[in-house]
């Protein structure tokens, strides 16, 4: 069963990474830099100063700590325990992998940009979510950094899948015990 789950997943990964242009490849690109996200941030900052201002300390201190839990947890405990190639870096198919920007790192279980912005979505839905009827539309702001980053070649879908999972989790523990 493992076997041909690593063979759906490594097809699922060429079936996105194998439809790439240059008109996608950059805007592709852009998508998995925190950077061309800035704006978001800024307007992200602007509903959480919506808070009081005896919680607004408290708020940011808090997401940028689950931002670090995320990604640690992805990067310093599952990476180097798994050790799964990325796509890119997997003498079995590397030649074979069309790669979009840069990325840091062989290993690719789980995908920390997923974790950390999936996790940014829940924190921020579960605390928002009775004041700002669209504050869901950041999962799908979620969702396209993560395709972003199977369509650049540096992770496999289930590397992403994962990395979801493990931030909605770490997000929904963290609301649990500070703010619910």
């Amino acid at each position: 069963m493992l076997i041909s789950l690593k063979k759906l997943d490594q097809q699922l990964f060429f079936l996105i990474n194998s439809h790439h242009s240059i008109w996608w490849d950059r805007i592709m690109d852009c998508i998995t830099y925190t950077w061309f996200w800035v704006p978001l941030y800024l307007g992200l900052i602007y509903l959480l100063a919506k808070f009081p201002k005896k919680e607004l300390g408290p708020v940011l201190v808090t997401v940028a700590m689950l931002i670090a839990l995320c990604d640690q947890f992805a990067t310093s405990c599952i990476k180097p325990w798994v050790q799964r190639l990325r796509p890119c870096e997997d003498p079995q198919i590397r030649d074979l992998v069309h790669v979009v920007g840069h990325y840091t790192g062989l290993y690719g279980f789980i995908s920390s940009h997923a974790a950390n912005t999936f996790g940014l979505a829940m924190f921020l839905w579960l605390l928002l979510r009775k004041q700002e009827r669209y504050i869901y539309i950041l999962f799908g702001w979620a969702a396209g950094i993560s395709y972003a980053r199977v369509y650049g070649g540096v992770h496999y879908p289930s590397d992403v899948l994962v990395g979801a999972v493990s931030g909605l989790v770490w997000a929904w523990l963290v609301y649990r015990f500070t703010f619910a």
